[in-house]
């Protein structure tokens, strides 16, 4: 990759690739930090980084060192399976999207990851897969679990209205 095409990249793909990480840890500063050791990490490769594949590596980039702050700081939730029923939204309220927030901010990292990529920024199973180095089965199994979860939390849509 040349510095032209490294140029290029920061353009192209920065505002995603920070979208993504402060969703996932809603820290502006510690966002800007992951992003500023993604793109030091891409620098320090980019000779051996083919400009068509930059997007995937800068987005396992950012993944991986979001990994790595969170365990770090030890805040990496569970594994185990969340109990749906005492953690579910009953209350009428009117506003979904602060529902909404609240229910996804529940999911486990790597669930919450994975829908975020899906729903929110629109990549493919094989993509996700990819960046988060699980298979497309393991995707899949993790965006069923955190859309039954949703669904479950937020209940049904006329209580909420």
């Amino acid at each position: 990759m040349t510095v032209k095409e490294f140029n290029q990249a920061v353009n192209q793909y920065s505002d995603g690739v920070y979208r993504f990480v402060l969703k996932s840890i809603k820290d502006e500063d510690k966002a800007k930090d992951i992003m500023q050791d993604t793109y030091e990490k891409l620098w320090k490769k980019h000779e051996q980084v083919d400009f068509l594949k930059v997007k995937s590596y800068l987005f396992s980039a950012a993944y991986h060192t979001l990994i790595d702050l969170t365990r770090r700081e030890k805040k990496q939730a569970p594994w185990t399976e969340v109990n749906v029923r005492t953690h579910a939204h009953n209350e009428s309220y009117s506003d979904l999207n602060e529902v909404l927030h609240k229910a996804v901010e529940r999911l486990p990292d790597i669930q919450r990851m994975v829908v975020m990529m899906r729903d929110y920024e629109g990549y493919s199973y094989k993509e996700i897969g990819e960046i988060c180095e699980l298979s497309e089965a393991q995707v899949k199994v993790y965006i069923f679990r955190a859309r039954k979860f949703l669904k479950e939390y937020i209940g049904k849509i006329e209580i909420l209205v």
